[in-house]
């Protein structure tokens, strides 16, 4: 078996990179980040016909090697560092049959470069419905490389390119655009300034460069081109761009034949409709609200299972193991926590599912279109939408995306406005408060539930536009910028991207979280169940002699015991120390030590009260349960009710309430001013707005 061949997975946006990535790879994927930055780097494996493997890097989508952001840096840096382990030994590069002309630009950069290029032509299964055709032979001939018809949905092409990775030695290196001849004295004198180096390498490398570069030349030629500066490298850019687009309509007005009369009526009259500056909006609108409605109505008897298995299993373990605090750490910190978030595995599924058909389908680039401008009325740029959308699922990846927006101040008041989306680390967190406090009833055929979700939603996008506008109020920007984007053809979604995409979102969410509440819940059983001092020592005896002259059953007993306990221990001690400040928002002691701990993360919440409500009970009653009939010993009435309940959902709705959101801050703004401002704003702004809703409603 041979040495494993590095391939380079490159493409524009929205060409189907993703689709054919997965076609190659299946399930043999894994996702980290590049070596120093926070962008995500999706790689994986492919078995060739020969038996060899190959690697296979999804590269970030780019539109050219003239970088203007850290995302498309990405792919130039590694096009031009042949060190890198990750260095390709061919690059495949992915276009769309209804996009050539753009997508093509890209491919004639990487050519010359004198790297092995494999040309796969995505989505040829729409050729004949939109009357397309391509004399392949031709454009392999112009190209000087292979040339790949290729459907990802139905995975045609795709053994052919495995082939030709293969292969990848017999594919020609030869450039087919002569750039140099935009200014041939200029490019004379740096091939021999540097006879060993790859001249578009070197004047890539050159052009990346923001301050003068010195080249070193014969001495009759340094006068001339001893300093290149700034201007005179865009004037140069300029040209090349347009030299190669002078070859691209070459080649496609040989090469490609389209009838314009064919099925693109359909999509046109789509757009108009999608986009439509009322209707638009109108059909968002009533998509998320479908949306939100299936998630309650669908998910609610697998989580009912969820629920009840782990109730079934500490119950299990209590009985089946001997008695111990392996037994009591099992049975009341590690299975309650770690179901405290597996019970809403389903509901964040079906949030993933249908947040990815909706990109699949190409909706989700209408909607990016769509809310351009409503962000520009708040000083944004319409590439601000991409992260606020992500922010849906994490605002950790959602702030690394702000990178594609070139404006230093728009990408800052964007990063610091994408943590008030409403993430799916905060769903848990509603989803039990709703349970608990809103009834599952229906309005006009709709579940209350389900609109109070959707509310919280809305609620989250709104306070950032408002955030957005008050932020481009406070800090002045020199410049503006324009929104250019666009729109992809109509697809429908592929099951197995969909059902790919389900996969790694839900399973990067429970590992994810699992870690952290795992070691919370050791951490938080152990405080729970150890105390300092006489009265947790001596619980038993102090509860009996207050219970003394009153008949009483063994299970009331018991209850009281361990409700003594908990309060007189080492986490009952730190979540009275914080009731006094949280009482006016409605929460007692033990809502405190899962407001503390969440800090690590939002949805330790779930996990934290878990793990403290499951500490010394015997029997197998839910969560759920455990926390509708905890009653406040002081009022005498329910600890969540309705009051409560909206304070919670409000203060969770705002507060920062995730320290790695913190850190990727700092980190992408490279200053621990802005981290903290957001934080503090965040967590005040929270409370107050929790106090105010608990002291309205009580």
């Amino acid at each position: 078996m041979g040495k494993k061949i590095n391939v380079a997975l490159i493409g524009n946006p929205n060409t189907g990179k993703t689709s054919v990535f997965n076609q190659l790879t299946g399930l043999n994927q894994k996702v980290g980040n590049y070596p120093g930055v926070t962008v995500e780097k999706k790689e994986g494996s492919c078995k060739l016909p020969n038996g060899d493997k190959a690697h296979i890097v999804d590269l970030p989508g780019t539109y050219s090697l003239n970088a203007t952001s850290p995302d498309e840096q990405i792919v130039t840096d590694l096009l031009l560092r042949k060190t890198k382990s990750d260095y390709p030994d061919v690059v495949l590069v992915v276009a769309d049959i209804e996009n050539l002309k753009r997508n093509l630009l890209l491919l004639t950069q990487i050519k010359d470069l004198n790297i092995p290029v494999i040309l796969a032509v995505n989505m040829a299964d729409v050729m004949q419905r939109k009357s397309i055709s391509i004399d392949i032979k031709k454009m392999e001939e112009k190209l000087h490389t292979r040339v790949v018809l290729v459907s990802a949905r139905k995975g045609t092409g795709i053994a052919e390119l495995k082939q030709l990775i293969q292969d990848y030695r017999q594919l020609p290196t030869l450039s087919c655009v002569q750039f140099s001849q935009i200014n041939p004295e200029y490019f004379e004198a740096i091939a021999k300034a540097y006879p060993e180096e790859n001249l578009y390498r070197h004047w890539l490398n050159l052009s990346q460069i923001s301050e003068t570069k010195r080249i070193k030349s014969e001495p009759e030629d340094s006068a001339k081109y001893e300093f290149i500066n700034q201007a005179e490298l865009r004037r140069l850019q300029q040209k090349e761009v347009i030299l190669r687009y002078l070859f691209i309509n070459q080649l496609l007005k040989e090469t490609y034949k389209k009838d314009v009369s064919s099925a693109k009526d359909l999509r046109s009259r789509l757009d108009r409709l999608l986009t439509h500056r009322v209707l638009g909006y109108v059909i968002f609108f009533l998509i998320m609200m479908l949306v939100f409605q299936s998630i309650y109505s669908w998910s609610s008897y697998p989580m009912d299972l969820i629920d009840s298995l782990f109730s079934q299993l500490s119950g299990w373990l209590k009985e089946s193991l001997p008695e111990g605090s392996l037994t009591n750490l099992l049975a009341e910190g590690i299975v309650p926590g770690i179901g405290g978030i597996v019970i809403f595995v389903p509901q964040i599924a079906f949030l993933f599912f249908f947040i990815s058909i909706l990109e699949e389908s190409g909706y989700l680039s209408r909607v990016v279109l769509l809310m351009d401008k409503i962000m520009r009325k708040f000083g944004l740029n319409g590439k601000s939408v991409v992260p606020l959308i992500s922010g849906t699922a994490c605002a950790i990846p959602a702030i690394m995306a702000t990178r594609n927006i070139d404006d230093w101040k728009e990408r800052l008041i964007t990063i610091l406005i994408t943590p008030f989306t409403t993430c799916s680390a905060r769903l848990p967190v509603y989803l039990i408060i709703i349970a608990l406090v809103i009834p599952d009833q229906s309005f006009m055929g709709l579940n209350l539930q389900g609109l109070t979700l959707m509310a919280l939603y809305l609620l989250g996008f709104l306070t950032a536009f408002f955030s957005g506008y008050l932020l481009n109020k406070i800090l002045k920007r020199k410049s503006r910028t324009f929104f250019v984007t666009e729109m992809p053809a109509y697809k429908v979604p592929l099951l197995k991207n969909v059902g790919l995409t389900v996969w790694e979102k839900t399973k990067s969410f429970v590992v994810g979280a699992g870690k952290i509440i795992l070691a919370i819940s050791i951490v938080l059983w152990f405080l729970a169940a150890h105390g300092p001092g006489e009265k947790f020592r001596n619980a038993e005896e102090n509860v009996k002699a207050n219970y003394q002259n009153q008949m009483v059953n063994e299970d009331e007993l018991s209850t009281a015991v361990a409700s003594y306990k908990l309060r007189h221990s080492y986490i009952g001690i730190i979540g009275h120390a914080v009731e006094p400040v949280i009482r006016p928002l409605g929460y007692d002691w033990k809502i405190g030590i899962a407001l503390v701990s969440s800090f690590a993360a939002r949805e330790v919440f779930v996990g934290t009260l878990a793990t403290v409500y499951s500490v010394g009970s015997e029997n197998e009653e839910t969560i759920k349960n455990r926390m509708t009939n905890e009653i406040d010993p002081v009022t005498g009435e329910r600890i969540f009710n309705f009051p409560t309940g909206i304070s919670l959902l409000l203060f969770y709705a705002f507060a920062m309430q995730c320290m790695s959101t913190l850190a990727i801050v700092k980190r992408e703004t490279n200053s621990w001013k802005w981290p903290l401002a957001q934080l503090v704003f965040m967590s005040v702004f929270a409370y107050i707005v929790a106090m105010g809703a608990y002291q309205l409603l009580k």
